[in-house]
């Protein structure tokens, strides 16, 4: 069996050791929180959305800047791979077109991308790079609309004032020629409102498309919503436009119209709306069948609904 001597000596040994690594422990942790200014070069590939050109960079470029930095954040620079880079988002405004597909960033630009590149722990202290430049290649582009998908559903009493609009109305969309060309509108993801009564809006995503990159993924929506109330009415039709010589008749000569007006009624809708028919579409119809329109809407009418549809016209020259 070891001796008590034996014993206290390695104890004695074990809280050297255990001293030695706390006290190194401490030294290492006091210089590692101490700031310290050093020259660091991060690799840096770009992504912008310039109209016609990929969104990512095809290259990548060294920026370099003087910083301080504490001793933690320092090892995290040193102790990444020289392949590995960065990817930072550059507003389109901030690249220099240089000719062709080629763009640069000047320092006074890649000063207010400073965090994103080298860290929110390191202070800038002065840019090293004066310009950096990246190649967006070229690439198929085009403007389609934006459709607003909708399933709505009304208190009673109440509908929409105006169409559901949404902004921005229309992307650029990119990819290769045959998809691009395939793509004649984006459509949003179903906008589903229940026992609606005031106006509406939000943020709704666009559906993706397989292959196909979008200048926005999501729009703004906004509807005007207001109550109605119901005002029916018999009017005579008359007709416009007709030829010296000739005459035309409607059958039937009067329609029922139901005229939806915002609440509250300011005007008599039936007082002041007048039914016609525009000789130039009976030419231009096929069986004489027309569609009466509606001429003096007085303001406040949002909708206006006319019984039959449409009318027998018969043409009638003068001898």
């Amino acid at each position: 069996m070891p001796s008590s001597s034996n014993r206290k000596r390695g104890r004695d040994l074990a809280g050297l050791l255990f001293s030695l690594l706390l006290a190194f422990s401490i030294w290492l942790i006091h210089n590692l929180s101490l700031n310290y200014t050093q020259v660091i070069a991060v690799p840096v590939t770009a992504r912008s959305n310039i109209e016609g050109h990929q969104e990512l960079s095809s290259n990548s470029c060294e920026v370099a800047a003087r910083c301080r930095m504490n001793g933690f954040a320092l090892l995290r620079h040193r102790n990444r791979s020289h392949t590995e880079t960065y990817t930072v988002f550059f507003d389109a405004a901030d690249l220099r077109p240089d000719g062709g597909d080629l763009f640069s960033v000047v320092s006074e630009q890649l000063v207010n991308y400073f965090s994103e590149i080298f860290g929110d722990g390191a202070i800038l202290e002065s840019m090293v790079s004066r310009s950096v430049q990246f190649r967006f290649p070229y690439e198929n582009h085009r403007k389609v609309p934006v459709v607003p998908v909708q399933s709505l559903s009304f208190r009673p009493q109440y509908m929409a004032l105006s169409p559901m609009v949404v902004q921005p109305d229309s992307v650029t969309i990119y990819g290769e020629p045959y998809q691009v060309d395939a793509v004649d509108a984006v459509y949003t993801r179903t906008i589903e409102l229940n026992n609606v009564r005031s106006g509406v809006h939000g943020i709704v995503p666009i559906n993706p498309v397989n292959g196909i990159r979008m200048s926005a993924t999501e729009v703004s929506y906004s509807m005007s919503v207001t109550r109605y109330v119901e005002v029916t009415a018999s009017l005579p039709v008359s007709v416009r436009g007709v030829p010296a010589g000739k005459t035309l008749s409607v059958y039937p000569s009067q329609a029922e119209v139901t005229f939806r007006c915002a609440f509250p009624v300011l005007e008599s809708p039936e007082e002041k709306t007048r039914l016609y028919i525009d000789y130039d579409d009976f030419a231009s119809s096929i069986n004489g069948r027309c569609v009466a329109r509606p001429a003096g809407l007085p303001m406040g009418v949002i909708e206006c609904r006319i019984e039959p549809q449409v009318f027998e016209c018969v043409e009638r020259g003068r001898h």
